[in-house]
């Protein structure tokens, strides 16, 4: 194999339709490139395969076959690394079945280089399409067009051009900065590695030549210095060394840089890299940095030149590709991950989705499954960052679904929102606790949730009736009231359900700020948005009642007729029928109304109040 040059590796993602020969080019690739092992070799011969030597008699498609095996590990992704006489490579094998564009995604965000293979029988697919689509929006600016399987067509030059010409003026409305058709066979290594005999009508690189060519991290390196942290050690009464990997830039030994997410300014006394003193260190480097200054840093930090710094905003504007099994849903709060910070997130607007064919924006309320869309995020924490086309590793990010800790989308940022700068948190001098501590009350939400009619608002009213004999500053929301008023705007479907959970655990929120015990009635079906009000206060702030009823006694009481009309199909996305009712995991109270009745189980809840130290213990008269 050759020796590997010095220099941070350029990768490589490789994409395009099912059976156009990835894995096939991967393979010849490395083959070529003498980057197959010996022990891929003799796994071969293990196996009775005719192996050989290098060249003419060596069974090809058996070797292809044999280290095809080797990347069928449960992995969507196959990543590999080989090196030119010029380079080191990474590169990712992603599948071309549309349900796995999630992996093809998250391989996009760090790629530099895309190699499209497209079947010269078939030309254009859909699937070429998005793949191009998604890795414009994911920032790869480089593209080699493989027009591979050209000795089916025995090579013509007609044909390669035509594919050539139609993908020219497909992705003329994309942002490409190159695009370099080549026409190659992965199977016999034409144009892959080695110049072939059988196109000589071509005059243009090899695959190989063409990667070595391309110059794609001359940016970078020449961009304004960027280091997400990655840890901080202290120890006894030093400053502390500051752990990352150089996104952009470089920096010297005096230089001063900036925290971005605090406005602190830090002197570098120390650089290390690998373990060693260093007066300069550059892009792709994993350095630790030691200030000459004290200033707090923690884990999640950007730290930036002085002179150019990333935008600083909870909000911005963004193009997201969902990959998420479950739909988005605006409103719903997801976990973002950018750089090494993680927040709170949601998607506060979907503007539109693209058409992946023809790139037009499409009205929308949600994205399915691998849909792309521009949206609008907001976060409870400010973030660092720069638009994607200045900076791709400090202008991406990624979100996590609560619930299962799964990707579900990945998004790279266009700007941020004005909004965000110009508005900012104000203080006052009176906060929550005082305005409770007058009321002698503990501020506080109660949440029922339970099916329709399963009796959340009649033992909230007597709960409430109680409290309010007892001389406590209470307020009982009600969903079927609050969808009169403040939203009455939002329909039934789960997208409209979550931004109606969203507004009602704001409004309790502020009535907490204010001293009060929130009642809270509300369907409330999904678990995230339950979990979300509960973040909107302190974890003693909030309390989950479960009214416990079966879904049979709910139909027979039906006190409104909706289930009536639900089950004759006259009510779409309706609770316990045709839209899903999700049970708490672990609520505070559990109200079982088959067990005794409204008055008996609000004086049960009562008892738990008092217990719980939200309200006192009735004094015996």
């Amino acid at each position: 194999m050759p020796n590997a040059p010095v220099s941070s590796p350029v990768r490589i993602l490789t994409c395009g339709s099912v059976q156009n020969g990835k894995s096939t080019f991967v393979r010849r690739l490395l083959y070529d490139s003498d980057f197959v092992g010996d022990e891929q070799l003799r796994a071969l011969e293990r196996d009775g395969r005719k192996c050989g030597t290098i060249g003419e008699n060596v069974d090809r498609i058996l070797l292809a076959d044999g280290l095809k095996a080797e990347s069928e590990n449960g992995m969507d992704i196959a990543h590999r690394n080989f090196s030119s006489a010029h380079r080191n490579f990474i590169i990712a094998d992603t599948p071309g079945d549309e349900q796995y564009t999630g992996n093809m995604v998250t391989a996009a965000l760090t790629a530099e280089i895309m190699v499209l293979l497209v079947d010269a029988r078939n030309g254009l697919l859909p699937q070429t399409r998005r793949d191009s689509v998604i890795s414009n929006l994911m920032g790869i600016r480089y593209v080699i067009l493989a027009v591979n399987k050209m000795d089916l067509i025995n090579f013509s030059r007609e044909v390669f051009e035509q594919i050539s010409a139609a993908y020219s003026e497909f992705a003329a409305r994309l942002n490409f900065t190159s695009i370099v058709p080549i026409p190659i066979s992965a199977r016999f290594g034409d144009n892959v590695v080695k110049r072939s005999e059988r196109t000589s009508w071509y005059l243009g690189p090899t695959v190989l030549d063409c990667l070595d060519a391309l110059d794609v991290q001359a940016e970078q390196k020449q961009a304004p210095f960027r280091m997400p942290v990655q840890s901080v050690n202290r120890s006894n009464d030093d400053f502390g060394e500051v752990c990352g990997t150089i996104s952009s830039g470089s920096l010297r030994i005096g230089e001063e840089i900036i925290v971005a997410n605090s406005g602190r300014k830090m002197q570098i006394g120390r650089i290390f890299v690998g373990g060693r003193d260093n007066d300069v260190a550059e892009a792709g480097q994993v350095v630790t940095l030691v200030s000459s200054n004290k200033v707090e840093v923690t884990c999640g930090d950007l730290l930036s030149s002085t002179d150019n710094r990333p935008e600083v905003a909870t909000q911005f504007a963004a193009h997201l590709v969902w990959i998420g099994e479950r739909p988005l849903f605006p409103s719903r709060s997801y976990i973002i991950r950018m750089g090494n910070r993680f927040a709170d997130a949601s998607v506060t607007e979907l503007k539109h989705r693209f058409d992946i064919s023809t790139l037009d924006a499409l009205a929308s309320k949600t994205l399915q499954q691998n849909e792309t869309g521009e949206v609008n995020i907001k976060a409870n924490l400010a973030l660092a960052f720069d638009r994607y086309k200045e900076n791709r590793e400090t202008g991406s990010f990624i979100l996590i679904d609560r619930e299962t800790n799964q990707t579900v989308g990945a998004g790279v940022v266009l700007h941020g929102l004005r909004r965000a700068q110009n508005v900012h948190q104000q203080h006052f001098s009176i906060e929550k606790i005082s305005r409770a501590r007058i009321k002698s009350q503990k501020a506080c939400i109660v949440w029922f949730t339970g099916l329709p009619a399963s009796g959340k608002s009649t033992i909230a009213d007597l709960v409430e009736r109680e409290l309010f004999r007892r001389g406590y500053h209470t307020m009982l929301l009600d969903g079927d009231n609050f969808r009169h008023g403040l939203n009455r705007d939002l329909g039934f479907t789960p997208e409209d359900r979550v931004e109606n959970i969203r507004r009602a655990g704001e409004v309790a929120r502020l009535m907490v700020d204010a001293g009060l015990i929130v009642l809270c009635a509300f369907i409330s079906p999904f678990k995230m948005e339950r979990q979300l009000v509960r973040r909107l206060v302190g974890e003693d702030e909030f309390m989950e009642v479960f009214i416990d009823t079966p879904l049979n006694e709910c139909i027979k009481r039906d006190p409104k007729g909706l289930y009536k009309k639900a089950l004759a199909g006259e009510i779409p996305n309706f609770t316990g029928i045709t839209a899903p009712y999700e049970l708490p995991d672990a609520p505070q109270a559990v109200l079982q109304t088959s067990r005794a009745g409204p008055q008996v189980l609000a004086d049960d809840l009562i008892k738990l109040l008092e217990t719980r130290g939200i309200i006192q213990p009735r004094q015996s008269e």
